[in-house]
């Protein structure tokens, strides 16, 4: 899906219809993406949520221009992230946050996938029926976390697959090098959202 991080921030919680548990207050906004659904049509629904969430947060400067990398760089003060599928974009902007990543996962993860991106304690542990969580919901918790640890700058280079998830509380943690960050998610039929925010 979408990219990484950027600066830091102050915001308004998620709207009603996401229920995060304890979760930091946050600026959480979706943009529709229209016909015929291409890169970029995605990339300008993602820069209209950011844009709604930043407004949501307080900021004055609502553009979120992009880093030669692709990472979206958002205004000084706000850290923030976008994710997208070929029908939806949405950002999340998070009130003094060190990193932000969000991922929305809409397609099911296959058994194969699962074991591939999945360590033997996250499967026999998170996943059904065992745990609360679909291969789906994991695949874009990692992604999200992925997004968040990457804003440190100071992991160097690692895949995302390569994150630890556990149980913490009302949400996950991920962790990779002794860095981590707690993940929520919200999963519906159509699709799996995760965010990660570190403070």
């Amino acid at each position: 899906m979408s990219w990484r991080c950027a600066a830091e921030g102050r915001t308004t919680t998620a709207g009603p219809a996401l229920s995060w548990g304890g979760a930091p207050r946050m600026s959480l906004q979706t943009s529709i993406v229209p016909p015929p659904h291409g890169r970029a049509e995605q990339f300008a629904a993602g820069r209209r949520a950011a844009a709604a969430a930043l407004a949501a947060a307080g900021s004055m400067e609502r553009t979120v221009p992009r880093a030669p990398d692709g990472r979206p760089l958002f205004p000084q003060g706000f850290t923030g992230s976008i994710s997208h599928t070929d029908r939806l974009a949405l950002a999340v902007v998070a009130p003094g946050a060190q990193a932000v990543g969000v991922d929305i996962e809409p397609a099911d993860i296959t058994p194969r996938t699962a074991a591939f991106i999945l360590r033997d304690q996250e499967r026999h542990l998170l996943l059904a029926p065992a745990g609360p969580y679909t291969a789906r919901d994991l695949f874009a918790a990692k992604e999200a976390a992925f997004k968040a640890l990457n804003c440190l700058g100071t992991l160097g280079e690692f895949l995302f697959w390569q994150i630890t998830l556990s149980h913490s509380g009302s949400a996950l943690s991920a962790t990779y090098r002794g860095e981590s960050v707690p993940v929520r998610i919200h999963s519906r039929a159509d699709h799996a959202l995760a965010v990660a925010i570190r403070h």
